[in-house]
Order: structure tokens, then sequence, then C-alpha cells
């Protein structure tokens, strides 16, 4: 999909190459209408650089408020709905027996936006036997969307604006736009068909003619900001009344009406002469009430509309008021004031019902109610019969609450009905919210019959009032309380929370700005861009499915300040495993430390300096079986005695029912969750009572559960551990205190000279007349030796390994370690299961010494062929080899490696290359390159040129030399 940063090059790039016009098909859904770094570069692109935006509406329809951003939400964009015409249904569609009329297509977005706005300003084809990519193995084929229409009306443009150019008549955004909207065909006389189509089809040659006639009037704009007397509300681009108590009584709203001009307009010639008579009309007068006349100047003028919907009828109205040139009345509206007026119906009942009887649909036919949803509905049931009929009929079904501050609350469902039946949904409402419900039959659907599709419908309202949106548990063992209500009428309370996901979060370790220096980087003002670049670690103890999420930033482009939002996760050896922008996608990542870095852009780097600290969260899934069923108890004590489990209840209206929902259990927490973490999850309440006994269905609205992460259990064995060692003197306490540090220090020098690693091997020396035949001692030398492997002769190295490895071995009594190994310890007996630990550990230095050596010995075979052949050094590594497989399985991927070297010596390849290729994939961390050199080498030696070839290119993706840049 787009990315912020890819849009602002394109808008850089459309001016550096001096356009005359854009044509964008991107959109998404916005928080806020006209809002955001790019709508304020897309403005200044347009009002200083004269170029022409064009964009699609969006494909979200049929119902209203679906206008997507930037196309159908800003003001500099002109939005394109999707018109299909009959021809284009036979011809392009191939269409059995095509409609007598145009329509919009169904799934076209609607207006308004949610500042009032019209959304979408005219409309054009939106279909075409389109070129395509030849890896499509065609040349053209059939599209659809208002991704055709958009470029269909762009292409229009550009003949009108050819034309222009052709006659000297001065090109400007604003002419253009006043030209297509004024002269374009309206394609319904219902006022409110507006909201669908715009001001109409696209006429090209109209649009011409409009401009010739115009050119010598000022280029210039006419923005309206409208806010409402008494409220100190955002300034809004349209009025739009959608809620009951709004239609109940008169309001009075202000609009600023501003001519703007381009931001190169001379002030003496341009600004200071304008000044236009213009007389105001409304398109209906018993609703709309408006003064007659304004004079407007450049600093612009305001005057009042009062609005009066007591007396309209319930469902959808739409007006404008609008000024007409009082000198030059064909010049068709300077200025539009659009005002939606949604008066819903109101419901009454236990439950509240809304039943539509023999509702007649024939294709492309769309109906509408608008219902004031009961405050304490949190779902609503429905029912969908069709009567008999010919042909299946195909139906969307879309109904959308506006929320402040909020995306359109949508819930969707495309539906094939068959003759005659019956279907049952179910959705989630938000009570004290208009709610829209649009049932249209699809454009195409039925069109070969001549029999209308007939339709009962009914929509009943349900819900559980609780008293908190969100349940957080703060990690003690304490349970939450819950209040539940039912406002409406008897539901079944039978709550089931689950926790399925957790969230840790996670600060910077480093930040970097960094100026752009590219011209492409450089905005048109002439300002450069500044990346910030934060850099991100964190580990998985196990492989799992994670996503990144910033909470400031994600799931807003078009609407939002910041331009760049991209991220990309890597692991240690620079490979990358997932990259992503708006919109974080899961990635299967397998055990190991990643790293990520997130990757933002602006012009300003005072607000970048605010963002160094920026919280990540790592949203990991937890598998299945680890997910976390909460409980619910009727009694506080309940999590703790056990008792007083809270299964379900019905309850009455009105009543209050109080519940406790428990904390997950100490043993059901993710292993290795660091404190502070948050598990997060959902919680229901209801059933759908639409559904028997037997198939019960959880009510569609969930809501969020979360539980913090609590501080880890202290790890008693310690103490245990402190008895036990209280059985010796304090004396020898105090020199097993002094040889552990000494231990522990001589891992912390270095070698890095001939003076440090002489003074080592004094301390080494030293450490072993002291400690003789110390295990630990001795695995912590061998473990020094095998990190100082920088020394130029090799050979000499191996040595010291094989030698530090036989000490080792030597140190340990064999038989009776096999002896303890053997003996169950008794569970009870803290001694014995000490001692059991203590020996697992001296059998794992056991055979790291015996892996180390066999290591070591084929290193030296390798770089001394000539000794290979020896049996005695056969005999070493064979000897050495088989005892490591009487400790350990010597196949497993801590220890394949040898197995691999050794099946090597024998001359047997392929099965060395089948246990290399095995502990490759059983590995469940990240890929390692010294097993894919191994299978390199062992594919050349059995003579596979091709795959030994196929492998190596493979190396450059599994361990690249860097990181691709940003």
């Amino acid at each position: 999909m787009e990315t912020g940063t890819g849009l602002v090059r394109a808008l850089i790039a459309a001016v550096e190459h001096k356009c005359d016009l854009i044509n964008m098909s991107y959109g998404e859904p916005a928080l806020l209408p006209d809002y955001g770094r790019f709508i304020d570069i897309v403005n200044e692109v347009v009002d200083k650089h004269r170029i022409i935006f064009i964009s699609s509406a969006g494909n979200n329809g049929p119902a209203l408020n679906t206008v997507g951003a930037p196309g159908g939400t800003s003001s500099s964009i002109i939005g394109i709905g999707a018109y299909v015409s009959p021809a284009m249904a036979a011809g392009a569609h191939c269409v059995v027996q095509p409609p007598s009329e145009g329509m919009e297509y169904t799934w076209s977005s609607r207006g308004p936006t949610a500042d009032g706005d019209l959304g979408v300003s005219i409309s054009a084809p939106g279909g075409a036997v389109a070129p395509v990519p030849t890896w499509t193995l065609q040349s053209r084929m059939l599209m659809n969307g208002t991704s055709m229409s958009s470029p269909s009306a762009c292409g229009g443009v550009a003949l009108l604006v050819s034309a222009m150019k052709a006659e000297g008549i001065p090109v400007s955004p604003y002419t253009v736009r006043k030209a297509i909207e004024n002269t374009a065909s309206s394609i319904s006389d219902a006022p409110e068909e507006k909201l669908t189509t715009g001001h109409g089809l696209l006429q090209v040659d109209r649009a011409y003619e409009y401009a010739r006639q115009a050119k010598k009037l000022p280029l210039v704009s006419y923005r309206i900001s409208i806010s409402q007397v008494g409220k100190s509300i955002p300034k809004l681009r349209g009025i739009y009344l959608r809620g009951s108590n709004s239609c109940q009584q008169t309001s009075e709203w202000t609009v600023q009406l501003n001519p703007k001009f381009h931001d190169d307009a001379s002030n003496l010639e341009q600004l200071v002469p304008f000044e236009e008579c213009l007389q105001l009309h409304s398109t209906d007068s018993s609703v709309i009430n408006i003064p007659e006349y304004i004079l407007l100047t450049n600093n612009g003028r305001s005057f009042n509309i009062v609005v009066n919907p007591v007396n309209i009828s319930s469902g959808l109205h739409y007006y404008e008021v609008y000024g007409m040139d009082c000198r030059a009345p064909w010049r068709g509206p300077i200025f539009r004031v659009p005002i939606t007026i949604i008066k819903p119906i109101a419901l009454s009942g236990e439950p509240p019902v809304l039943s539509l009887s023999k509702l007649y649909f024939k294709s492309g036919h769309i109906e509408r109610r608008f219902i004031n949803v009961p405050i304490g509905a949190s779902w609503a049931e429905v029912t969908m019969r069709t009567s008999a009929f010919d042909t299946p009929r195909r139906f969307f079904l879309d109904t959308v609450q506006m929320c402040p501050l909020k995306r359109p609350i949508k819930w969707e469902s495309v539906v094939t009905f068959s003759s005659p039946s019956i279907k049952n949904f179910s959705f989630p409402v938000e009570g004290g919210l208009t709610l829209e419900l649009s049932i249209a039959q699809f454009w195409s659907s039925g069109n070969a019959s001549h029999e209308p599709t007939c339709v009962d419908f009914e929509i009943v309202f349900h819900g559980i009032f609780i008293d908190q949106k969100v349940i957080a548990l703060d990690g003690s063992e304490s349970p939450m309380r819950i209040v539940a209500r039912s406002l409406l009428a008897s539901e079944r309370l039978v709550p089931v929370a689950t926790l399925n996901k957790i969230k840790i979060p996670y600060r910077p370790v480093d930040s970097n700005f960094c100026p752009l220096p590219t011209s492409r980087d450089r905005l048109p003002s002439g300002k450069q861009i500044i990346a910030l670049t934060l850099t991100y670690k964190f580990k998985l103890e196990d492989g799992a499915e994670v996503k990144p999420h910033l909470p400031l930033l994600n799931n807003r482009i078009y609407d939002n300040k910041f331009e760049s939002q991209f991220y990309r996760i890597s692991d240690s050896n620079k490979c990358v495993y997932s990259s992503g922008d708006v919109y974080p996608s899961y990635v299967k990542l397998p055990k190991g430390e990643y790293t990520l870095q997130l990757y933002i852009r602006h012009e300003n780097v005072q607000i970048l300096e605010k963002l160094k600290q920026l919280v990540l969260f790592i949203e990991r899934k937890l598998e299945k079986k680890d997910c976390i069923q909460l409980s619910f108890y009727s009694e506080p004590d309940g999590p703790i005695i056990g008792n007083a489990a809270f299964k379900s209840s019905v309850l009455v209206p009105g009543e209050p029912e109080a519940f406790y929902v428990g904390p997950p259990s100490r043993e059901k927490l993710p292993k290795g969750a660091p404190p502070g973490s948050v598990l997060v999850g959902s919680i229901t309440y209801g059933i759908v009572s639409s559904f028997n006994k037997k198939d019960e269905q959880h009510a569609p609205a969930s809501y969020s559960i979360l539980c913090i992460i609590p501080p880890s259990k202290v790890d008693d064995t310690k103490e245990k551990g402190v008895s036990v060692e209280t059985k010796k003197s304090i004396s020898e306490r105090l020199n097993d205190e002094v040889r552990d540090t000494k231990i522990k220090f001589l891992s912390g020098l270095k070698q890095d000279n001939e003076d440090n690693k002489s003074a080592w091997t004094e301390l080494v020396a030293s450490l072993k007349s002291e400690y003789p035949k110390y295990t630990p001692l001795l695995a912590k030398i061998l473990e020094c030796v095998l990190q100082e492997s920088t020394s130029d002769d090799k050979i000499s190295h191996h040595k010291e390994v094989i030698v530090a490895a036989d000490e080792v071995v030597d140190s340990i009594d064999k038989e009776q370690l096999a002896k303890l190994l053997s003996l169950k310890p008794d569970p009870e007996d803290e001694e014995s299961q000490k001692t059991k630990r203590k020996m697992e550990e001296t059998r794992d230095q056991l055979a790291d010494a015996l892996y180390q050596k066999g290591l070591a010995l084929a290193e030296i075979e390798s770089l001394k062929p000539d000794e290979s052949t020896e049996a005695s050094a056969k005999d070493v590594f064979e000897e050495n080899y088989k005892e490591l497989i009487k400790w350990v399985d010597a196949k497993s991927t801590k220890y394949g490696t040898l197995t691999v070297l050794r099946e090597r010596r024998c001359g047997r390849c392929g099965t060395a290359l089948k246990v290399l290729n095995d502990m490759i994939q059983e590995d469940s961390e990240q890929p390692k390159k010294k097993l894919y050199d191994l299978k390199i080498q062992l594919i050349e030696e059995i003579g596979w040129a091709h795959v030994s070839a196929y492998e190596k290119q493979w190396m450059h993706v599994r361990f690249p030399p860097s990181l691709p840049p940003f």
C-alpha cells in the first residue's frame, strides 16, 4: 500500500516537473477530515503551485459517511464517485439486461464527511477494460472502482486544461473546479442524491464553454468555515445534524466566507479591487433561513444561518445555501453550504424493535433507515426474509454510527439470497448514537428478471450495560468488580473473558537525526525533511508471532502530522524478517535477539525531538493452548478460596448485578514475560437470542480486558540452598566465595597482547595448583581458551583447546557421575535434589568438553591433511566421539556438528548432509552461518555444482553484509 514517504515524494516530483494534474486512487478511512501532514502539503501544492488534484472517493458504500481520505475528505482535492451507464453495463460488464438508466455503483462511497462537507465532488465512469501488467498474461482486463472513475475524470479534466491553454485561458485549480462542478449533469432530481453522486456526471464540453466565459474572472476559491452559535466546537465545512436532540430544536450557525487567492496573487492588482455582490439562496426556506444579500471583499464576510428541523419527517434531508453573483448569474453557485439533517426514528418496546415489511427492491435500489439506538444497547439482531423470485439476489447490508474523534463505526455484510430464504445477523452498536441501516440490492443483481425482490426486515436491540468499558486487572490477587445492567429488556448474562496476547513495552536504545540531502526530500517550500531513526532491541525466548505497535502513530496515514512511520525487524545476521508502515502486521520469528528500527520524517526537528523516547509495544500472540480463560466469582475471596464461581444470570431491566473477574493464576502467565507487560484480550457478556441453546453464540459486542504482569516470584531455592550451606563452617564458606570470585574474575581478563597472555597463563597455573581437579574452574578455562580464537597459529590454538578439554574430562569421576544420574532423587529431599542438579551441570560440562575436543581434532585434520591418514589420529577422534554419545544425543542441534564431521571423515557425505539438514530445520533459532558454510562444503565434495551455486546465492539473503537503507 501507499506510504507517507512515497506520497510526499510524489508531491515534490509533481511540483518539480511542473505538472498540471495529479490523479491518485489510494485512500483510507480517517479519524479527522481535512487534517494531516499530507493534506497540509497538498494545500500548498494546490494553492501555491496551481496543480489540480483529483482522487477517488472510496469503495465503501452504500452507507453514508463512507468517503475515504484524502479524496473524499479534503477541501483542496476533487473527490470522484463511480458511475455505471447502461452502455457500460452491457458492453463492459456483460449484463444480460442492462438498466434503463445510469446509476452510481452500489459500493461507491457516499458523503457527507464528519464535518458536514459534501464528500463527493462529481462522478465519472467507474469501470473500464483497462491495460494491465504483462505478468497477468493478458494485455487488458475489466476493472472497476473509484480507482477507475478518478483517472477517467482526470483524463476529462486534462482535455479541459489542454483546451484552456490553447485558448490562452488562465488555468487554476479554483476555476477548473468551479467549471466542472457547475456544469456537471445531474443524475437524480432527489436533493439527497448529491451525497451519492456529488454535483453530477462530468461534462467536459460544458465545462470548456464555462471556462471560456469566465476567462476574465478573478482566480479565486471561496472557502467557508462554519461554527454553531453558542458552542466552542472546531470549525466545520458544512452543517450536519444527526442526533435526535439536535433535530428537536432550532439552531443558529455562523458562516465565515473568505475568498482564497493563489499565494502569488498581487495585492494591488487582484486582492484590493476584489468585490462581489452575492445573492443568497436556500433550497428550502421553510427549514433554512438566511439573509438575502452580502457584499464580499478580500477580507471575507460572515453571515448567519438558522436551521429549524423540528417539523421535518424522519429520515435523510439534504439542503444547500448557495451564493449567486448578482452581476453574472450565469456563473451559477459560486459557493455552497451543504446542510445534511438526519432525523432518526425513536423506538419503544421491550426489547426495542423496528419492523420493515414489504420493502420492494430492484437492481441498484437502496433503502435507508435511521434509528436512534437506545441508551444501553450494545448489539442488534437482524432477521431478513425474502419472498419467492426466479434468480438469486445479492444484497449489501451496511450500518454506520458516527462518534466524535473516531472513525465511523461500520458493520457490513454481503449476502446472496435464494428464493425464498431467511438469514440472521448480529452486530455491535453504540447506545445513544444514531444508526444508519442501508439495505441495497447490488446494481447488477437480478437485472435479467422483471420481478422485484420483496423483503421483510426486523431489527431488535439488545444490551448489557457495564459501568466500565475497559476492564483492567492490576496484577495483584484481587479480583475486579463488574456491575452489569440491562436497560432495555431481560437478558442472559454469560460473561466470557480470554487473554490471548501479550504486549511488552520498549524504549529506544538509540536515536539518530539525519537531514535528508537529496532533492526528492526537499519540500516545495524549500524546507529540508529530517529523518529520525529509533532503534529498539528485543529478545524472544521461543519462536512466536509478533507485531510492533505504536499507539501514537499506527492506523493513521492521511490524518497524521508525521509523514512516515516505516519500520523493519532484523536479526543478528542483518537479515530483514519484516517491514511495514501504518498498519503493522504479524510476523513469525524464531528464537533469538532482534532489532527494530523505526523511521519517522518531519521538517521540524523540535517536533521530532519529542519522539526520541517513543514507547514501542511488541505484541505477541499466545498459542491456543496458552490463551488464558479468566474465571468469574460472586465473592471477592473467590479466586483465593476457590469457590463461589459465577457462571450466568438473568438480568431484570433496571436491576444491577455485580460479580468479580479473577486475575489469571501465576502458573498460567506466559514464561519470560517481564513485569509491567500487559496481557490483553476481550470480554463479552451476552448471548445472541436468535440462536438456540445448543448453538449458543456470544453477543458480538466485545470489550477490552487487560492484565498487568506482576513481579516475578521470589526464587526460594536460594534460601533453601543457604540453609544447606550453613552446614559448612564460616571458614569453608568464605573459601568457597573467594574461589568462585577468582573464577568469575578469570573470565573477564583479556589476552589481547603478550603481557596479558602471560599474566593470564600465570593466573591459570596458580588457580590450578590451588584448586586441582575442580571441574567448574577447568570448564571456565576451556571457555576462555575458546574465546581467544584470534591466534594466527590455528593449530597451536586447537591443541590448547584439546589440552583444556582433556583436563575437564580427567577431573570428572565418570563412573560416579553415571551412577548418580541413574538414581531418581527423592522429591521431598532438598539435598538429593541439589545433588541431582549439580550432577546434571557436571554432565553438561563433560559433554561440552568432549564436543569442543572433537571439533578441535577435526580442525587440526583439515589444516594438516597429510597427518589425517594416521590411524592414531582417527582413533583419538573416534574414541572421543564414542565417549560423547554415552552422555548426550550427538545428533541434536547442540552437538550435531560433530556427527556431521564424523560422517564426512568416514566418506559418508550424503549422511553428513542429511544430519546437517535435520539440524538446520529443527533449530528454532536464527540461521547460523557456520552450519550453512559447512553445508556448501559438503555439497561441493559430493560434486553438486548447481546446488552449491544455488546455496551460495541464498547466503546473500540469509546473511546480508549490511541492512538496506531506508
